[in-house]
């Protein structure tokens, strides 16, 4: 498959040009112009693009890349070591941020909802990035926060009464914890989202919303791998996908 067929293909599967984001999205670095094999990861780390380069892939895809607003445009040090990897092996790294968090059915939220059994009922928040729905059935928190450790394999921050019951549930992955101000004047049990900022514990306990922390690898981990999954399936790219550990 020819480069440029992939980027305008995943392009306009993700609507990409609807998107205001902090990075550009679609390919960061040029490698070859044939991709055969595909390697997908959260994060374009040097660790994901050795392993990578182990493999024989042609392209990497990530949801982290590079080049992000506000960070500075030398490159040197760690950037230097990650862009002449890729450079020298002559790889290309499409990265998908915003785009990818967003998509209805291969987006990190949407996978991160298929995960856990919710089921989606509508959208809030900036470009509509954040997802609400509800468990089939309420359970407690402690309950609800030992499904999300058997589904993610994290134990996740989790701030609020263990007993309460929670079904209607909102979440937006990654470091969305800005979303729970909105969220907590939604009617739901529960916000879920990576991390936590110190705002958040008193905001749960005054609004009586739960707060789930579930990690932002943890709750990243599905949206790339689904992409991944997907284009081997429409063109006959090998994929592999490296869920390189990640505690944060």
């Amino acid at each position: 498959m020819q480069r440029q067929e992939l980027e305008n293909y995943i392009g306009q599967l993700l609507a990409v040009a609807r998107f205001k984001d902090y990075a550009p999205n679609g390919l960061q670095i040029e490698g070859k112009d044939q991709i055969h094999k595909i390697v997908t990861g959260v994060t374009a780390s040097l660790a994901l693009i050795e392993a990578a380069i182990e493999h024989g892939a042609d392209a990497i895809l990530v949801h982290h890349g590079y080049f992000w607003k506000g960070e500075e445009q030398i490159i040197t040090r760690t950037k230097k070591q990650r862009i002449s990897k890729l450079l020298l092996n002559d790889i290309n790294l499409f990265g998908y941020h915003l785009p990818l968090d967003a998509h209805e059915t291969l987006g990190n939220n949407a996978q991160l909802a298929q995960k856990l059994g919710l089921i989606p009922t509508g959208r809030f928040g900036e470009q509509e990035l954040a997802w609400r729905g509800e468990l089939p059935v309420p359970m407690s928190l402690d309950t609800f926060s030992q499904h999300i450790v058997l589904q993610l394999n994290r134990t996740p921050l989790t701030i609020g009464e263990a007993s309460k019951p929670v079904q209607r549930i909102a979440w937006c992955t990654g470091g969305a914890q800005s979303y729970f101000r909105e969220a907590s004047n939604l009617d739901i049990d529960c916000f879920i989202t990576g991390e936590a900022s110190e705002f958040v514990t008193h905001l749960a306990r005054e609004s009586g919303v739960a707060y789930i922390a579930a990690g932002h690898h943890a709750t990243e981990r599905y949206g790339i791998k689904a992409l991944g999954q997907h284009l081997a399936e429409e063109f006959g790219l090998e994929h592999l996908h490296l869920d390189l550990d990640n505690p944060v």
